[in-house]
């Protein structure tokens, strides 16, 4: 007799059959708990747009959450019912129950500012935040090179499957090519140490290791960035070397930033924005500069036109001082 999946189980397999990441499925899930909960445990499928309404409301009005975390368990709502339950919510007008986020203008750093954060930062942290700086990258998408990504003949990095889906090319920088070098041969001996271990597999996208049942052990695949000790993967429970985390390198940028006394609100990706503002600075234009960050759309670039704004503003004189 075939044992019926539980609704939860069925969001997970979903979400793991089209390659969410394993944050996206811990927050999804989470969201898709308060939902049922919210409701007295109503199975979704006897909802429909009244119920998200409430719940949505109640987490604006009772909870005073954010727009933005408003809108992530809209997400999370709408995975639900689209793509588990296979509900045409089309009807629904949906959409509008989507919060307005506020456009916030980014927090970008002076040339002497990064300067200043950087030698605050030490060993492979600091080599992480020169490349996020010095590439325009997400922190997910550094910590999530492999060996291969990296191309010291061509002096260039390669990102894949990136946030926007696009797949991209951005020059090496020069002045961090001998360090990079170095980090490669690291990782390569550390590699070499798992496999005498008994270790040295890496998790592969979208089953790679099924098709190519080695690929997992070849050194090309191995993160640039692997963390410090092998790590039990919370989906298959194979003990494997991850890369660095998200959260550690986040709060060694933070240390960093708070022993500079600069009164800005530093985080990973106040670099990308540096990085981008300053090649606008630079003369850059505006296209070549949306192909390096990746975005799918110019309008998302031209945020950096306001900031680059704001800056020389801030140099005009005032009338007091004539």
């Amino acid at each position: 007799m075939e044992v019926k999946k539980k609704l939860l189980d069925i969001v997970r397999d979903t979400i793991r059959f089209k390659h969410y990441s394993l944050s996206t499925e811990r927050t999804y899930i989470h969201w898709i708990k308060q939902y049922i909960f919210f409701h007295n445990k109503k199975h979704p499928k006897d909802m429909a747009k009244e119920e998200i309404e409430e719940y949505l409301t109640s987490l604006a009005i009772e909870n005073r959450v954010a727009s933005s975390t408003q809108n992530q368990a809209f997400s999370a709502l709408l995975f639900l019912y689209k793509e588990v339950l296979g509900i045409d919510t089309s009807e629904w007008n949906i959409q509008s129950l989507r919060a307005q986020e506020r456009k916030r203008i980014p927090v970008v750093l002076t040339k002497d500012e990064v300067k200043l954060v950087m030698e605050n930062l030490k060993g492979v942290y600091k080599l992480i935040t020169m490349l996020m700086y010095g590439c325009g990258l997400r922190m997910n998408e550094v910590i999530k090179l492999r060996v291969k990504d990296i191309d010291l003949g061509f002096d260039k990095v390669y990102i894949w499957d990136s946030k926007s889906l696009q797949d991209r090319v951005v020059p090496l920088p020069l002045k961090i090519k001998k360090r990079i070098a170095l980090q490669l041969e690291e990782t390569r001996e550390l590699h070499d140490k798992d496999i005498k271990d008994g270790f040295g597999a890496v998790y592969l996208p979208y089953a790679l290791e099924k098709k190519y049942k080695n690929s997992q052990f070849e050194t090309k695949w191995q993160y640039l960035f692997p963390a410090t000790n092998i790590s039990t993967d919370p989906r298959t429970k194979i003990k494997r070397r991850h890369h660095i985390l998200a959260n550690t390198l986040g709060r060694n940028i933070k240390v960093a930033s708070q022993k500079t006394n600069l009164n800005k609100r530093i985080s990973s990706h106040t670099f990308r924005h540096s990085y981008a503002t300053h090649l606008l600075q630079a003369g850059i234009d505006l296209r070549s500069i949306q192909e390096l960050l990746g975005h799918k759309s110019v309008e998302t670039t031209m945020i950096y036109t306001h900031v680059v704004s704001e800056i020389n503003k801030a140099k005009v004189i005032s009338p007091l001082d004539f």
